[in-house]
């Protein structure tokens, strides 16, 4: 059987980037049973309530849905348990000194594949208010209809 070689998507946190300002971002690797395993590789799986915790100098990823393997007999994963991160001790004491200030929390954004092993990437973030997100909603459709001007402008001295 040849190597996986690159990134495969598996499931994305889209909600994240605008809830949320991202400060910081992470590269872990996950412990999985057999079936979790096997159900990623089909590409099922949600990020949509997940949230880190550190706990006795440990990262475990919690409410991620990895739903169970359907041709999984009795030694079937429970879906929403918790998963341990394998991080460096450095990185986790990082994340839980900063964690700790008010309004910050560790967040999972991506969920893939890189080179067969199977991936997250987390982000320390501060929750946005909600003129935050009004503000950031119109910044991106400010930016929109400039570059829609813009590409007009240059179709016109094209034609």
């Amino acid at each position: 059987m040849a190597k996986e070689k690159g990134r495969k998507l598996i499931a994305q946190n889209k909600k994240a980037r605008h809830d949320y300002l991202i400060l910081d971002t992470y590269e872990s690797g996950l412990v999985l049973t057999g079936t979790e395993v096997k159900s990623l590789r089909l590409g099922r799986a949600s990020l949509v309530d997940g949230f880190v915790q550190i706990d006795g100098h440990e990262a475990w990823l919690h409410n991620v849905h990895v739903p169970e393997y359907s041709q999984g007999t009795w030694t079937n994963h429970s879906a929403r348990r918790k998963r341990k991160l394998l991080m460096h001790r450095m990185e986790i004491d990082k994340l839980e000194s900063k964690a700790q200030e008010t309004g910050h929390t560790i967040i999972p954004l991506a969920l893939y594949f890189k080179d067969g092993r199977a991936k997250v990437e987390i982000a320390l973030a501060k929750g946005k208010r909600e003129y935050d997100k009004r503000q950031a909603l119109r910044e991106k459709q400010d930016r929109r209809e400039t570059d829609r001007a813009v590409s007009a402008v240059r179709r016109r001295q094209r034609g």
